[in-house]
Formats: structure tokens, C-alpha cells, sequence
């Protein structure tokens, strides 16, 4: 039997409401018996299944139904309206920032200054943009070298070029044991593997990283030093001073993703203040600023900086000569000054709301982050509470099996405070609260 019929008849089921978000679907083997098809078509519906969205598999626990589009008669839905609330995109947008991109343009729009800007931009930009860069990523105890900047189109193309250039194909990447999820999608693009690391209350553990690379070397480290997506964690200076010493003796190269960590000034100086020849770092404008006029920024060691403009050039992902050129007059001009200070008062404001409206629950988040990171009571489970928060309510939150590396999946779900207006959000946690205290699915 054709094993993407036997797909399409599951799918009907969850389409009409035959199976429900959570539900579990049999062992391959039992639904093999059941369907009267041989086991190794059973493994291909369920692949199948998965691949259009589905259904998510959890290790040792089985295959569940994924959410379907939300539906608006659930008792627990008040007030929800008919739109989805998504609180898995994260792009946070400060009032009044339009206003003050726009006023920084003025002179960019002069014919003679934009057929400047129209044109293709080299991969080390321009001297005005390396110095423009350098004072913007500039933190308490480090200033990066304006010669060492390269430009990408976006963060995310930072960190491909970044992992292509120090990673080849079949090479082993230590990364924490929950991470940013484009990461895992960009190294399995790139054919390389991952191999989690242990983390503790204080961030990724030297100890771990030593371990792994004594077993079966490491190409390089991926690592969220500072507001760690999800787990909003910021390594204090004794783990980084640590960190940075396994680094260098084990000659091993990190790229540091500092993308949120415009939002405090609490933070100690980056890792590569600490082990600035073993240390790649990526920063870029799409949180700062708005994620459709964006720039990535990297920050490369000493001698890495021809490979990694290979890396950029190849995989056509230099920054365009227009975002490099606005950059420019707004990092000079206070305008990502005074949007990021907008930005920082808005996060506090909204952490204020999750402490009212989720207490009492294991909430885990810095105040100056835009995400919060939720351990759900039992017996609920990731997939399944996310499951049923996009039916019943028409809230989409982040389960924590997108964040896991290797077999560990926390039952925890990751909230993106930005986006919705904030009395939106408001009503959707206290939502979410309400269904977090029933007895489950």
C-alpha cells in the first residue's frame, strides 16, 4: 500500500476532529497491525506525518498530535477575540521607533547618496560602517577592533557564515543542551553535528565542553552567553573567565550570539573580551531595531576574517549596501540609543505582567528579557499544552522540544513576550494560566 494514502487518511482524521491535539498514535508496530501494512510503511506514514506538521514525535514517550488551527468555542477562550495571539514570534517593535528611523533616513534619499547605497556591499562593508558597528557593539570592558567587523544581511546569516567557515560537513558542533532552533535547522542544512552540552543554573559547563571534545573532537562551540534563548540565562564573569580558559586550551573556537544582549547593562564584558582569538561573535539589528531592515554583524578572531568573508561571499549572505548605509546614520545619530533604552522599558513592563498573571507557577526569566521560559506543572506535557493552547485558546507559545538538543525534551514551554500589544498579552497568559490549572488533557 501506498504509504502517503495511509498519510492522507490520518490526516483527515486530525483534519475533522477524529484526533485531537495530544492525542497519542499508536506504536509504529501497532499501527501497522492495525492498518494490516507491513511496519517499514507504518515508519514511512509516521515520517510522513510528521514532515507536513502533524504530528512531533517525544523519545520514550511516543507520537502525539500536533495543533490544529485554533478553534473558537473553547469555555476557556474569553475574550480571545477571533485572532490568534502568536507568542512564539518574538520581534519587538518600541512605540514611536518609525518615527525616529524615518527622521535618520532624510539625507539617504539624496540621488547622489543612494546610488551609493543601491550598490552591492563588500563583505567588510564600509570604514564608516566598521567604526558605526564597533561603537554600537561596544560593551563595559570590550570595544571591538573596527578592522575585524564583517557585515551579513541578517543574524541568522551570520551565524550560517560563521558555522560554515569554522565547521565542515560531518563536523561535531558543541552547543547547549537547549538552544536557539535555527541553530539546529542551519547545522543540519550544513550537514553538521550537534552534541549537547550540560548546563547548570549558571549557564553552559567548561567541564562538559572538555569532556565532549576529549571523547571525540569539537569543530567549534555555539553559545548564548548573555539573556540565553529560552532559559534567559546571563553567565556571571568566574563561568565566562572559566569558559574562555577550556577554550584556549583546548584551542577551540566559540561563535557568542549576543543578539538580545542590547537589553541589560547588567551583563559582564562578552566572551570575546575573554578569549578574543578563540571567540566568533554575532550580533545584529533585527531585535534592536526591526526585523525587516536588518543587519548581522561578526566579530572574528584574528586570521579568521578572510575565511569568513569566503563563507559570506559563497553563500550570498553579505548585508545589501542600503541597510549598511542606514545602519550607519542610525547607530551615529542616537537613534538605536534611544530605541534600545524604549525597548528595555517595554521588556521590564512586560515581565511585570508575567509575574502577575503566571504566580504561582515555575516561571524562569531575566526581567530585562523579552521571552520567559515556563517548567508546566504536571502532568502536562510540552507538545501537548502547546497543542492545547492553539485549539482552546488561539494562543501559540513555543514547546520546549523545539529548543532540545539530543534526547532530553524538557516539558516546558517558551513565551515570546514582544510582539502582541501588551494588553494582549495580558489576557493571553492569564489564558494560558487558566488552562495550566486544569488537570490537564
Amino acid at each position: 500500500m501506498d504509504y502517503r494514502r495511509v498519510a492522507d487518511e490520518v490526516a483527515a482524521q486530525i483534519a475533522s476532529g477524529a484526533l485531537c491535539p495530544g492525542d497519542r498514535l499508536p506504536t509504529q508496530r501497532a499501527f501497522a497491525r492495525a492498518r494490516r501494512i507491513a511496519v517499514s510503511t507504518a515508519i514511512r506514514v509516521y515520517g510522513e506525518l510528521g514532515r507536513r506538521g502533524l504530528v512531533v514525535g517525544e523519545v520514550g514517550r511516543g507520537t502525539f498530535v500536533r495543533a490544529a488551527p485554533p478553534h473558537p468555542g473553547s469555555v476557556l477562550a474569553e475574550d480571545s477575540g477571533r485572532t490568534p495571539v502568536n507568542l512564539e514570534l518574538n520581534y519587538p517593535l518600541a512605540e514611536g521607533q518609525s518615527e525616529l528611523m524615518a527622521r535618520s533616513l532624510g539625507g539617504l534619499l539624496r540621488p547622489d547618496v543612494l546610488t551609493g547605497a543601491t550598490r552591492p556591499a563588500a563583505a567588510d562593508g564600509t570604514a564608516a560602517a566598521r567604526d558605526a558597528a564597533a561603537e554600537l557593539l561596544a560593551r563595559p570592558g570590550w570595544r571591538p577592533d573596527p578592522e575585524r567587523i564583517l557585515f551579513a544581511g541578517n543574524g541568522r546569516q551570520a551565524i550560517a557564515a560563521a558555522l560554515s567557515s569554522l565547521v565542515r560537513p560531518g563536523g561535531r558542533l558543541g552547543i547547549e543542551e537547549l538552544t536557539y532552533p535555527l541553530v539546529k535547522a542551519v547545522a543540519e542544512r550544513l550537514g553538521i553535528d550537534l552534541v549537547p552540552l550540560a548546563m547548570d543554573a549558571g549557564g553552559l559547563l567548561p567541564g562538559a565542553v572538555a569532556a565532549a571534545h576529549r571523547r571525540t573532537p569539537l569543530s567549534a562551540l555555539y553559545v548564548q552567553p548573555t539573556l540565553h534563548n529560552p532559559l534567559t540565562l546571563t553567565m556571571d564573569d568566574e563561568r565566562r573567565s572559566q569558559l574562555a580558559a577550556t577554550m584556549v586550551e583546548l584551542d577551540l573556537c566559540a561563535i557568542e550570539d549576543t543578539t538580545w544582549a542590547f537589553l541589560t547593562g547588567a551583563a559582564p564584558p562578552p566572551l570575546a573580551a575573554y578569549a578574543p582569538g578563540h571567540t566568533l561573535l554575532v550580533d545584529s539589528l533585527s531585535k534592536r531595531l526591526a526585523p525587516g531592515l536588518t543587519t548581522g554583524f561578526l566579530v572574528a578572531p584574528a586570521g579568521h576574517t578572510p575565511a569568513l568573508a569566503r563563507a559570506l561571499r559563497s553563500g550570498a549572505w553579505t548585508a545589501g549596501g542600503f541597510n549598511l548605509e542606514a545602519a550607519v546614520r542610525w547607530a551615529g545619530d542616537g537613534t538605536v540609543e534611544a530605541v534600545t533604552a524604549a525597548k528595555r522599558a517595554d521588556a521590564a513592563a512586560r515581565h511585570a505582567l508575567v509575574r502577575t498573571h503566571l504566580d504561582g507557577f515555575r516561571v524562569r526569566g531575566d526581567a530585562a528579557a523579552y521571552f520567559c521560559w515556563w517548567e508546566l506543572p504536571a502532568p502536562w506535557r510540552a507538545e501537548t499544552f502547546a497543542a492545547a493552547a492553539a485549539e482552546r485558546l488561539g494562543v501559540a507559545v513555543t514547546p520546549g522540544t523545539a529548543f532540545a538538543v539530543g534526547g532530553r525534551v524538557p516539558d516546558a514551554v517558551r513565551i515570546g513576550l514582544a510582539t502582541p500589544p501588551a494588553p494582549v498579552l495580558a489576557g493571553a497568559l492569564r489564558r494560558l494560566a487558566a488552562l495550566a490549572a486544569t488537570a490537564g488533557p
